[in-house]
């Protein structure tokens, strides 16, 4: 039913009809069985998973997969032992995993507020306090200052009411409704004046309304729908799951061939099926999926260091690919505090500074500070200032924050009458207010008349236009004026700047000496412009240098609001978001577009004005189209969607809704935008250091492929058992992969360009650098193998697993750095590798000396000569790598 009709286009008496409804409201039985019909006035809530389901997602990776079936394979052919060793290493990378998603759980439902709302009805003619998930279609619902909106409704009566969407719409300013009809349709949710919404607030006034949706009916609803349409996979996750399809393809190719090339030589199918099973133990990089979680879980642990809650391990590295953060205005790059920063009057420009709703800063003309005392003309600002205004100025001790209750824009005049020196409740005992006329949306002002010296004092305040229409004078401090052309036309000019500086501007007039001690609209007495108060939601002091920041780091930074252009534009210009020469695209322009239009259009865009939810998700899905990393910051319910569609999404943790933090893949718990450069820098770092770890891995076992590879077609016997293989890839691999996860991070890594990784992980330089690696190991260990098979097979056995060890050993100190010599670094910057140096060493020994381990390992005692030719062999992969890293540093010059 809900769904036939806008209702922002039918009279109160045509939607009552269609609802079956009546102003005076349903009976309780008709209430009692719409319940019933149509269910809570509330969202299907999602299943929370419980520890056992995460733990089992964590086994949800191609590479795991893989890792399993080896493990089947050897258990099958009876190792049981490596079976275990390899089950060991996936169960502990499940439990870091579930300990960490777990924790961004059990946080996000710790902030999720409890306290139960409630509306107030009408039924049966009567009003009654019920829970707001009880509210059906039909009911008509009181609307009271400072309440919550409990479900959509069509207005019937509306007294001065004013609604904060900034939550649901994005537009910052408040809105004044109406319970007139509005013909136009389709209309944009921010515009249907005579119509309130579910989660939105009232800031002043009062009315009724009927309502016409609830739960997933809702403007709201209908955004959790989307959101559960809309599928987006991190970055890192299908990286991750393309590079396992590139291993299982390699091994499988690989032992293919083979098994041919060794049946071909005389092996025995059996023989070669253990070689192709030890070959793919070889080739797969077993301790990839626990370093890629230790190293995100390490990033994880320092983002929330910074406030930054990190719900899914993945998520911090997809900040650091990220080449567009699409920032919400409201609430995350401004305070959402309206406040007066320029005052126009007497033909002067004040500035006002200070910092949100605290009411204190300086006044500042022609550049320079001034006190208010010198200039009469700020003092009767200030005092007009708090003549219209009605909201109520406290500080929280326990936040140590100034809050507002009432309009914005009131607030913000108060503000500024307190920064001036006035007290307003002071005002309001020296000169009682008599009459107010409140604003509506048809006379767009607000009238007040006081005693001042026992005369009736006439101040409005409201939009510039309808304040000037009224005037006939205007005020000087030396006199009055007669408003003609020149000084309508010179007021019209100052107005246009204020409002392209990006401020909302409203105008003042006064008649200080009134004849009646009533304002009638359709008779107003003759009233003298004052001037101009030009109000912003003030920027957080942290955006402009984050923002810098970002740029630096080879990031477009774009704006994505509610509010129309020119205020859009200023703002963003404020921020250093929007430079010359960029364009501003409107929801309008968006919607006359095709998304290829779209999408060809946006590397021009800075700023996005006059959007609905809608526009956003396509704005995001239009950038990742492009191929672009996009990571979406928001707190709004209207949000959320886009939150979900981006690569990664960011929620504002104290200002945020329930929807948006939910929606989104990491929240800043202090609301600060410089956290997500911090984040951004770690994502890099982590991409870096994954990347160490990769090339480590990959050119061992590259190097382990090569020499049993070697082997079979040199003829030689198998030069590594699959116990040696466990061996090197789970002990020796395994403390020099987790001490490189533990690699510090790289300096000036928001600097300059930051090559996106590729689909593997892998870009050509890896892949250069480790065909250099792998091959100077397999030659070395195929030479001193060669040399010892013939006489004692287990010392040949030993040789082999001991030289690619210590391969491995200079190997890992190679990975530290592409360009920089290891000679050039800092050997103590990371000293879990020296840790891990010098306990693989004394392990290496023991499984050499120890007679348990000779007989597990099949290895015999290698003599000091033994030692000296194998080092200086091994070493050889530093000498190629040393050489490769000049050459490089040279084209980098």
């Amino acid at each position: 039913m809900e769904k036939q009709f806008s209702w922002h286009t039918k009279k109160i008496s045509e939607v009552l009809e269609v609802l079956h409804s009546r102003e005076h409201g349903l009976t309780k039985e008709e209430a009692a069985k719409r319940l019933r019909d149509y269910g809570l006035n509330k969202f299907p809530e999602g299943k929370v998973d419980s520890l056992l389901i995460i733990f089992l997602r964590q086994f949800k990776s191609p590479l795991i997969y893989i890792l399993l079936a080896a493990a089947a394979i050897v258990l099958a052919m009876g190792d049981v032992v490596d079976a275990v060793v390899i089950m060991a290493v996936l169960v502990f990378n499940a439990v870091v995993g579930t300990i960490q998603e777990g924790k961004a759980q059990n946080t996000l439902l710790a902030l999720k507020q409890f306290a139960e709302t409630s509306a107030t009805v009408l039924r049966d003619g009567k009003e009654f306090l019920i829970r707001d998930t009880e509210v059906v279609p039909g009911d008509i619902i009181i609307l009271q200052e400072g309440e919550k909106i409990p479900a959509d409704a069509r207005i019937i009566f509306a007294n001065t009411l004013k609604i904060d969407e900034a939550s649901l719409t994005g537009e910052s300013e408040p809105v004044t409704k109406t319970e007139a009809v509005l013909p136009i349709d389709p209309l944009p949710t921010v515009d249907q004046k005579n119509m309130v919404f579910k989660g939105t607030h009232i800031l002043s006034g009062n009315g009724t309304a009927v309502v016409v949706a609830t739960g997933l009916t809702t403007e709201i609803g209908k955004i959790a729908k989307k959101i559960a349409a809309v599928d987006t996979e991190i970055p890192l996750k299908a990286d991750i799951r393309y590079l396992s399809r590139l291993i299982i393809i390699a091994v499988f190719l690989i032992s293919i061939f083979l098994i041919i090339i060794g049946v071909l030589y005389g092996k025995s199918l059996t023989e070669m099926f253990a070689t192709a099973v030890a070959l793919a133990i070889s080739i797969i990089p077993e301790g990839l999926p626990i370093v890629v979680t230790l190293v995100l879980a390490t990033g994880v642990w320092r983002m929330s260091k910074r406030n930054a809650l990190v719900k899914q391990l993945q998520a911090v590295e997809a900040l650091g690919q990220t080449k567009i953060i699409a920032v919400d205005k409201t609430g995350t790059l401004t305070k959402n505090e309206m406040v007066v920063q320029q005052i126009y009057i007497d033909g002067k420009i004040f500035e006002i500074t200070g910092n949100g709703y605290e009411p204190k800063g300086e006044m500042v003309l022609a550049g320079k500070t001034i006190d208010p005392v010198n200039h009469p003309e700020l003092i009767f600002s200030g005092k007009l200032a708090a003549f219209c205004a009605n909201a109520r100025l406290s500080f929280l001790k326990e936040t140590n924050t100034w809050k507002i209750a009432g309009d914005p824009t009131e607030a913000a005049l108060i503000v500024l009458s307190e920064k001036i020196g006035f007290s307003h409740d002071n005002l309001e005992q020296e000169m009682p207010k008599i009459f107010e006329l409140p604003f509506n949306y048809q006379k767009k002002y607000h009238a007040t008349i006081r005693k001042v010296d026992n005369k009736n004092f006439l101040t409005i305040v409201g939009a510039p236009e309808k304040v000037l229409e009224l005037c006939k004078n205007v005020w000087r401090k030396d006199g009055n004026e007669i408003l003609d052309e020149h000084k309508k036309s010179e007021l019209e000019s100052a107005f246009h700047k204020l409002a392209q500086d990006g401020l909302r501007v409203v105008a003042c007039a006064i008649n200080s000496d009134a004849d009646q001690s009533v304002a009638d609209p359709d008779n107003m007495p003759t009233l003298s412009f004052v001037g101009f108060f030009g109000m912003k939601d003030a920027l957080r002091s942290e955006v402009k240098s984050a923002v810098q920041r970002v740029k630096s780091a080879n990031i477009r930074v774009v704006m994505i609001t509610g509010d129309h252009r020119i205020t859009a534009q200023a703002i963003a210009k404020e921020a250093g978001i929007y430079q010359e020469g960029d364009l501003v695209l409107t929801g309008e322009e968006i919607d006359a577009m095709s998304d290829t239009e779209l999408a060809e259009k946006l590397t021009r865009v800075s700023v996005f004005a006059r959007v609905t939810p809608d526009h956003k998700l396509r704005i995001i899905l239009a950038y990742r189209k492009r191929g672009e990393i996009v990571a979406m910051t928001g707190d709004g319910v209207n949000d959320a969607p886009s939150l979900v569609a981006a690569d990664l999404g960011v929620a504002m943790g104290k200002i945020g809704t329930e929807v948006a933090k939910s929606a989104s893949d990491i929240v800043l718990m202090d609301d600060n935008f410089g956290s997500i450069v911090s984040a951004v820098e770690e994502g890099r770092s982590i991409y870096k250091t994954i990347k160490k770890v990769i090339l480590y891995l990959f050119s061992t076992n590259l190097g382990e492929t090569l020499t049993i590879t070697g082997a079979l077609l040199l003829g030689f016997p198998l030069p590594l058992l699959p116990a040696h293989i466990i061996w090197l890839n789970f002990v020796t691999d395994g403390f020099l992969d987790v001490s490189l996860a533990m690699e510090p991070k790289e300096e000036n890594l928001l600097r300059g360009h930051f090559e996106r990784p590729k689909k593997y992980l892998i870009d050509k330089l890896m892949a250069q650098r480790m065909i250099l690696m792998a091959i100077p190991m397999a030659i070395g260990a195929l030479y001193l193998f060669k040399g010892n098979f013939q006489h004692d097979m287990a010392k040949a056995w030993t040789i082999s697993l001991t030289t690619l060890a210590v391969f491995q050993w200079f190997n890992a100190w190679n990975c530290r750095h592409e360009s920089k010599s290891i000679f050039q670094m800092n050997p103590f910057s990371n000293k879990w590798l020296i840790v891990a140096t010098i306990t693989i060493i004394f392990l290496q020994l023991f499984a050499i000396y120890n007679p348990f381990m000779q007989k597990f390992l099949h290895t015999a005692p290698l003599q000091l000569s033994d030692w000296l030719t194998i080092i200086p062999i091994a070493a050889s992969v530093i000498v190629v790598e040393e050489i490769r890293k000049f050459f490089y540093r040279r084209k980098l010059i």
